[in-house]
This record gives C-alpha cells, sequence and structure tokens, in this order.
C-alpha cells in the first residue's frame, strides 16, 4: 500500500463513522490511539474505503 506519508483513520462514533487524514505511518494493529478527546483501539490496518485511493488505513473501535 502507497501512503505517501498520510493515511487515513475510520473512526467509529455513536453518531455513525468519521473518516480522518493523518500525516505519517498508520498506527499498529492493536494499538491505542487518542483522537478528538477519546480512546479507540486500532481493530484493522488495510486499505483505503475510498475507491481509487491507495492510502493505508487505521480502523478505530472505542476502547
Amino acid at each position: 500500500m502507497a501512503t505517501d506519508g498520510r493515511y487515513l483513520l475510520f473512526i467509529w462514533k455513536t453518531s455513525g463513522y468519521e473518516l480522518a487524514e493523518r500525516e505519517g505511518e498508520p498506527p499498529a494493529l492493536g494499538s491505542e490511539v487518542e483522537e478528538s478527546e477519546s480512546r479507540y483501539v486500532v481493530s484493522k490496518v488495510g486499505p483505503s474505503p475510498l475507491p481509487g485511493d491507495k492510502r493505508a488505513c487505521a480502523y478505530l473501535n472505542a476502547a
């Protein structure tokens, strides 16, 4: 997967899902991430859900 120094976060929230772009390398599977004053666990690292987008995506669930 090409990252070009950027990746996506697919964030689960009670109000729905949110997609956010970040710089650097995606967090590792199983690691904890703080986003918008909430803690999440990386449940999957895979391809972007956007068609034709080659960035990696870290899928987050509430910790």
